[in-house]
């Protein structure tokens, strides 16, 4: 992808899946990566995965000390923010906890605006542009059974998605937002069996995507390919999702 190579990317909720998938891809592109996630375990396996260009940050992105330890790194100057990490705390209306509706909101929504905020300012600061791009999900489009707050997040981060690119674009700043479908990663394919056929039978393209076919989507936002391309929400999802 055009100019990634010279490009510094942080990447939340990188350890595995999607954000495992999103770290290789850039790297692969000749970018600086920069990963966040919680597990201090995954520090030796990265570093093994990513030998150069690689610096690792344990921290969650909900804890203010870590946040902070964001802060430094951005402070060194960067050129891209994937706000990839989330969690979900599923439970039906009538069962969901505060604690399960406030985790996914601190989480999926609250840090997400937090370290867009963070990194607005510091690449205003740097003024050579910068790109902004947001985990979505599709159900933020139909609505899933007993996700009301996960739902709840990524239809908000759509909403911020679209905002901030009004707000940021004279700053030369881009903001978007990739909505995947049914994604195979590990989590997904431990799953039992009958519960992936009912996955791949909803798509049109009877199959689920992979960790890559999200990574992908990241780079071409991220290059300078997509320079023109600001306030949208791309639908990674084999037409699971039309309209």
């Amino acid at each position: 992808m055009k100019g990634l190579n010279t490009k510094k990317v942080i990447i939340t909720g990188a350890a595995s899946g999607i954000g495992r998938a999103t770290a290789q891809r850039f790297y692969q592109e000749g970018s600086e990566i920069i990963l966040i996630d919680m597990p201090p375990i995954e520090e030796t396996e990265l570093k093994a995965m990513f030998p150069e260009r690689m610096t690792y940050i344990q921290g969650n992105v909900t804890n203010k000390d870590d946040l902070a330890k964001i802060q430094t790194e951005m402070d060194k100057g960067f050129d891209v923010l994937i706000n990839n990490a989330g969690i979900t705390r599923d439970a039906t209306i009538a069962k969901m906890t505060d604690d399960q509706w406030d985790s996914v909101i601190a989480v999926n929504l609250t840090a997400v605006w937090k370290l867009s905020q963070m990194a607005a300012t510091k690449l205003k600061e740097l003024g050579k542009g910068g790109v902004i791009l947001n985990a979505a999900s599709v159900v933020a489009h139909y609505g899933n059974f007993g996700q009301s707050n996960y739902v709840a997040t990524k239809a908000g981060v759509i909403g911020m998605t679209k905002t901030l690119a009004k707000e940021l674009g004279k700053s030369g700043i881009r903001v978007n937002a990739v909505a995947p479908g049914f994604i195979g990663t590990p989590m997904v394919r431990a799953m039992p069996e009958k519960v992936i056929q009912m996955m791949e039978e909803k798509s049109p393209l009877k199959r689920m995507g992979e960790p890559e076919e999200i990574a992908a989507a990241y780079a071409f936002l991220a290059s300078d390919d997509a320079k023109f391309i600001s306030g949208t929400c791309l639908n990674v999802d084999g037409a699971l999702v039309i309209g």
